[in-house]
């Protein structure tokens, strides 16, 4: 009687299975997690917080890189089982689908009992919907792909594997387009960063001044009044082109600074996460408003030179007592 020898598992199997599992694994949360915030962001909810950019920057920068790593990986483990059939009873190759196909399984109920939950809890009806949609197509995009894998004698199961293939590519490319669409451009991304830098530089100022005249008991004539060697205090310039920010004094307890920003201030305010609608207030003269967050308007802009007018108020900020 003839005995089959189970075809070994060589390096070779091992790490393109193990590598095809990483990339799988990463690059399906990164296109739930990507899909998620361009719902959130086209979506708006009042009690959800606020968007960043890096919640769509990350998963595409993943995607970019691994979903083409996974789809070599995939072609050739495929190729070698066209060569060699034996190999597609490989120990790793059996497990690894076993594994996927359980794992889809979970990923599917456990996001969707989080997914309703976070619904009872007063997440808007469109997010949930579109939420539970993405979580079907992906889960079971992939649970298809590798059952038909794994039981390639069904009926179509050759045609369905393709599909859920071209349809996985379909689906990041979409998700993709539209993170783009949310953040924008990166030179737009990097003219954020600058107005962010701009507003942090004038609370800066803004600190120094009241300091100024809490020691003084009068405003500074300007700007490099604030420069101190000992204390360290420097003048910040415009983080693009060096300039030198506007300061002029309206009055014995009056002031505006100025600058010049690339872009209107962006409110992303309900376009992130939702978060039960937990908010905290901030003194008005004390903390600058950062494009798309939820604290006070003291720093909203438009695009172009802004200035901000600033009353310091002796009962809040009293002046120091000279001390003997």
């Amino acid at each position: 009687m003839l005995v089959m020898t189970p075809t070994k598992t060589t390096p070779k199997d091992f790490f393109l299975h193990l590598g095809a599992v990483v990339a799988l694994y990463t690059a399906a949360g990164a296109l739930i997690n990507l899909a998620f915030s361009i719902i959130n962001y086209f979506n708006p909810d009042q009690l959800a917080g606020n968007f960043y950019a890096n919640s769509v920057a990350w998963p595409i920068s993943i995607l970019v890189v691994l979903v083409p790593i996974l789809y070599v990986l995939e072609w050739l483990i495929n190729r070698d089982i066209a060569k060699v059939p034996e190999k597609a009873d490989l120990w790793i190759r059996r497990w690894r689908i076993f594994l996927t196909l359980f794992l889809v399984i979970v990923l599917v109920g456990g996001d969707l009992i989080v997914l309703i939950n976070v619904y009872l809890n007063g997440e808007i009806s469109s997010r949930f919907v579109y939420k539970a949609i993405v979580i079907l197509l992906v889960g079971g995009s992939i649970g298809k792909y590798y059952f038909f894998s794994l039981y390639s004698n069904f009926k179509w199961a050759k045609m369905s594997r393709v599909a859920n293939a071209w349809f996985g590519i379909v689906i990041v490319l979409i998700a993709i387009i539209f993170g783009f669409v949310a953040v924008g451009s990166p030179s737009k991304q990097r003219a954020i960063r600058f107005d962010n830098q701009r507003v942090n530089d004038l609370s800066n100022i803004q600190w120094q001044v009241l300091n100024y005249w809490q020691t003084k008991g009068v405003l500074p004539t300007t700007l490099d009044s604030l420069k101190d060697s000992i204390s360290g205090n420097t003048i910040p310039t415009d983080p693009e082109n060096k300039s030198v920010y506007v300061y002029n004094i309206k009055g014995d307890k009056k002031f505006e600074i100025c600058a010049t920003f690339s872009l209107k201030t962006i409110d992303t305010k309900g376009q992130g996460k939702y978060g039960g609608g937990i908010s905290y207030s901030r003194d008005s003269i004390a903390y600058p408003h950062y494009p798309g967050s939820n604290e006070n308007d003291t720093w909203l802009h438009e695009a172009g030179r802004t200035c901000f007018e600033r009353t310091i108020d002796p009962e809040r900020y009293p002046p120091r007592p000279k001390t003997i």
